[in-house]
């Protein structure tokens, strides 16, 4: 995903200058535009770096290893199995994990580094998410605060081991009152092609798989609900045009995920000609 120019302050510090004794984990698959300024922003406080990587075409690899990551492949599990594969080749318990299109603020490097994570009672911390379009942070549409727990003690937790949207299965988590960035939609367009892409398809076979009924009006349920829940019951129509733009993609994305799901039951040749072993 493209990467805006925005100022940013970074410290840049080297991995053998931090006193922490943390292991960044990211997965990749063909992040060569990103993942150079995800590592350094982990390496403020992580002294060491982990890839898993699920095959990418590109030279993420490269990239990453020239950085002084641990790179290591595997085809993709889903997304649980595969944030924890990369937890066996850690030499650290704390774990911090970030996507390739994120990146630790300053603030947050801060807050990490005071962490006394020897003596905690705490089995992970929290952070607050600024999704971004372009260069510009949404604060409504249930996209901030947007909490994501992403420091963890990999002996006490790990990501809950599902293939669809999973997180740290922890039990003592304490919310952190700094940020991370993430760069969701490089634009609008982009924003827009997000239910053409795998992700509807994806998410109307799992549907299926689960035995999920439907009938004709429930993509145009599921569509207005979902905009009804992110521009009035979220906030967007306080997030001016950005809002309105959140909330329609969201009620397109739910439509199209429902009307492939209709479809399935409907006409047997896309039944037929759907490969459900392929989801992932």
């Amino acid at each position: 995903m493209f990467l805006p120019k925005v100022k940013l302050k970074i410290w840049e510090i080297s991995m053998s200058e931090t006193n922490q004794k943390i292991t960044g984990v990211v997965i990749t698959l063909n992040e060569s535009s990103n993942i150079k300024e995800c590592l350094e922003s982990l390496k403020n406080v992580c002294d060491e770096l982990i890839v898993v990587d699920s095959n990418s075409k590109d030279n993420t690899v490269e990239i990453a290893e020239s950085m002084g990551a641990k790179v290591y492949k595997q085809s993709y599990l889903g997304d649980g199995p595969q944030k924890n594969f990369g937890l066996q080749y850690a030499s650290n318990k704390w774990i911090l994990s970030l996507d390739a299109d994120e990146r630790l603020t300053e603030e947050m490097i801060k807050d990490i580094k005071s962490l006394d994570l020897d003596n905690t009672t705490n089995d992970a911390y929290a952070f607050r998410r600024r999704n971004l379009i372009g260069s510009r942070w949404l604060k409504r549409c249930g996209w901030y605060p947007d909490y994501c727990t992403r420091l963890y003690n990999k002996d006490l937790t790990r990501f809950k081991d599902v293939k669809q949207h999973s997180y740290v299965d922890a039990k003592n988590v304490q919310k952190l009152k700094s940020d991370i960035l993430h760069y969701s939609f490089k634009n609008i367009g982009e924003l827009f092609a997000k239910p053409g892409r795998p992700f509807t398809s994806r998410g109307a076979k799992i549907l299926y798989k689960q035995g999920k009924k439907v009938n004709a009006f429930t993509p145009v349920t599921h569509s207005v609900n979902a905009f009804i829940r992110k521009y009035f019951i979220q906030g967007g129509i306080l997030a001016g045009i950005d809002g309105l733009t959140v909330s329609l993609s969201a009620a397109i994305y739910a439509y199209i995920k429902y009307a492939r799901l209709l479809e399935f039951y409907r006409d047997k040749k896309v039944l037929d000609d759907t490969d459900f072993n392929d989801v992932w």
